[in-house]
């Protein structure tokens, strides 16, 4: 196998973060997005989408959507479930795994690509250039701290997203918020159970992949 990455990107660390909890070693090729080499022919024959993670199987098939990625890794190397430990948790994990990426994910990344200078013209990921939109960025921002304020609620419940195990929502709520921090948008005052849960996490060895 051989995993395709980015440092700076959120996504890929999502993949990081699973990895180093499987305890897994696998190659990497380290992508420099600023150089656009996700958008040269060669890549784009790995993923049409130009985006990253990418993680090419020895076949050649590869995997270009983070879940689905985690997911192959999950039945490849099941120890420690990562993805639920039986059928109705894995129904859970992803219920709010996909809960995450809609109001969470995706929310810092309109804010994130609809501000920043760097993506003037790639407000949206993908080999079709976009232009920003600023009332799309104040949306974004608005977005994260509902965010903030719903996962603060599930932390008051439950000790991580589902139950009592650290698990692939908990990789994807640990990278939205540290993607958010880094834009200067703080956690609510009011949110003692999500900073505790955050702290937490972050205490991990595999936060710091």
């Amino acid at each position: 196998m051989k995993f395709y990455d980015c440092v700076s990107a959120p996504s890929p660390r999502r993949v990081r973060i699973f990895i180093a909890e499987k305890g897994l070693d696998i190659p990497t090729v380290h992508m420099d997005l600023r150089a656009g080499e996700h958008l040269t022919e060669a890549f784009r024959a790995k993923n049409p989408r130009c985006t990253v993670p990418v993680l090419e199987l020895d076949d050649g098939t590869c995997l270009w959507e983070t879940v689905a990625i985690c997911d192959y890794l999950e039945s490849v190397y099941p120890q420690p479930p990562l993805m639920g430990r039986t059928a109705k948790e894995r129904a859970q994990v992803l219920m709010w795994n996909s809960r995450i990426e809609a109001d969470g994910f995706m929310g810092v990344a309109e804010y994130f690509r609809n501000s920043s200078p760097g993506f003037r013209n790639r407000a949206i990921t993908g080999a079709a250039n976009f232009e920003q939109i600023a009332a799309l960025a104040e949306r974004g921002r608005k977005r994260i701290d509902l965010f903030f304020i719903e996962l603060d609620k599930r932390f008051n419940e439950t000790p991580f997203v589902v139950g009592d195990a650290y698990m692939m929502p908990d990789i994807t709520a640990l990278v939205v918020v540290d993607f958010a921090l880094r834009l200067k948008v703080p956690l609510p005052q009011q949110s003692a159970a999500l900073k505790a849960w955050h702290e937490r996490v972050s205490s991990r060895p595999s936060a710091a992949a």
